[in-house]
């Protein structure tokens, strides 16, 4: 259970309550009931796919090839690729932007503001007065690229470590990054303004605004990355019932995640007005660094964006994993195709690493949205993977068809094409 809560637990909680709260509190309660069973019901599919195929090795892309085919499976793993790389990117969009605020607001404050250090850092940056008359601050296009070129370039330096000591360090930080999190929503209840119970958007904005938000909410709850792992392991260890096994565990996560997440987007989005969530998402920062600008606390000031920093980390590492191997899977599997059954492995790692490496430099200084990357890749492309394909392999697959559950898979396969589809009504 912990396991699975630190995978799904990352820097986009840090970004849902921006999302989630423009519409106030009420499509909030309306989201924490839909979400519960969409994750639940979605990764015990999921783990149920792992888990009827042949042997106690074969992970999810095994499984894949068995159901449909290697060529259908080589169109799974592109997908994939691209449900995880768009968050690497957005990654290094948002730790230059949270190092670029904490620059700003609170490094620069601490300085003398006679002195001369502090005038080169104020000279880094144009100021602006945004529609609230408040001054909004962004580096100048040099500098922008010299921090992006910076931090981008110390990720994939970290990379060059042991995998394992990192995805250690990671696992060990989830828990105090949770711990930190939960913190500070008990924090922000004196904070708590009601006014939101009173406004109820119309229905057609109320749908709307909850639509929309589900791309957010199912990348927010994702833990399909460990899925395989974990279905692999229970498959293993409980060989009779390890169905049976692997639901009861997932049914405890999804109850923690649906607790520990809503609380901390309630908590956020009840201290918060709409006004200053979209200001968030115009600043495109998480909603930690958002309140360290705006609290008058030292702690909170100096803690919030180093905990965004660390949590945005953490997740990075986690997701370049995934989004390497993938991209090593993808030429690898296609050299085959192509006729060369013996393609040479380091040029590929070489060739991918250094591609990757150039995108997360360009997306870092050009600054596109976060949520925009969200919304339109990473959540759409995860509900592919996690609510349609296990619900077509069981119509389809005939050791998956004693799963079958007319009533449930129609709503595991209809929210994960209403999430989908707002790509489309984004465009």
């Amino acid at each position: 259970m912990l396991s699975l809560f630190g995978t799904a637990v990352g820097a986009g909680i840090l970004f849902l309550p921006i999302k989630a709260g423009v519409g106030g509190f009420w499509p909030v309660v309306v989201m924490a009931l839909i979400i519960f069973p969409m994750v639940y019901l979605s990764h015990r599919a999921l783990s149920r796919f792992v888990c009827q195929a042949n042997g106690n090795d074969k992970d999810i892309t095994h499984a894949a090839e068995e159901y449909f085919g290697r060529k259908v499976s080589i169109f799974i793993s592109i997908l994939y690729f691209f449900a995880i790389f768009p968050i690497c990117l957005a990654y290094c969009v948002g730790i230059t932007n949270t190092f670029e605020s904490f620059t700003y607001n609170q490094f620069l404050p601490l300085l003398d503001p006679n002195g001369s250090f502090a005038s080169a850092i104020s000279a880094m940056y144009q100021t602006s007065v945004n529609e609230q008359g408040k001054t909004v601050a962004n580096l100048l296009p040099f500098y922008r690229a010299l921090f992006a070129f910076v931090l981008v370039s110390i990720f994939m330096l970290i990379m060059l470590f042991s995998e394992e000591l990192i995805t250690k360090v990671c696992e060990w930080l989830v828990y105090p990054l949770c711990a930190i999190l939960f913190l500070f929503s008990l924090y922000l209840i004196p904070q708590w303004s009601f006014e939101s119970f009173s406004a109820i958007p119309g229905t057609k904005e109320f749908i709307t605004i909850v639509w929309l938000t589900l791309p957010v909410l199912v990348f927010s709850f994702n833990h399909s990355p460990a899925i395989s792992t974990f279905s692999l392991s229970v498959k293993r260890q409980y060989p009779e019932n390890s169905v049976q096994k692997a639901n009861q565990v997932l049914f405890r996560t999804s109850v923690m995640l649906l607790a520990f997440v809503m609380f901390f987007v309630v908590s956020c989005v009840l201290s918060l007005t709409p006004a200053e969530l979209a200001e968030a998402r115009a600043q495109n920062i998480p909603v930690l660094s958002y309140f360290a600008n705006k609290l008058d606390n030292p702690f909170i000031s100096y803690g919030g964006p180093l905990i965004a920093f660390l949590a945005i980390s953490s997740s990075f590492f986690g997701h370049y994993f995934g989004a390497r191997e993938g991209a090593y899977g993808i030429v690898r599997k296609c050299c085959k195709l192509a006729g060369n059954e013996n393609p040479d492995l380091k040029k590929i790692a070489v060739y991918s690493t250094l591609v990757m490496y150039i995108i997360m430099l360009i997306t870092a200084y050009v600054n596109p949205s976060i949520l925009g990357f969200i919304e339109s890749l990473g959540g759409p492309i995860i509900a592919a993977i996690l609510f349609l394909m296990p619900m077509i392999a069981i119509y389809t697959v005939s050791k998956m068809k004693k799963f079958q559950n007319k009533a449930l898979d129609a709503f595991v396969f209809i929210t994960g094409v209403l999430t989908i589809i707002t790509v489309i009504y984004t465009f």
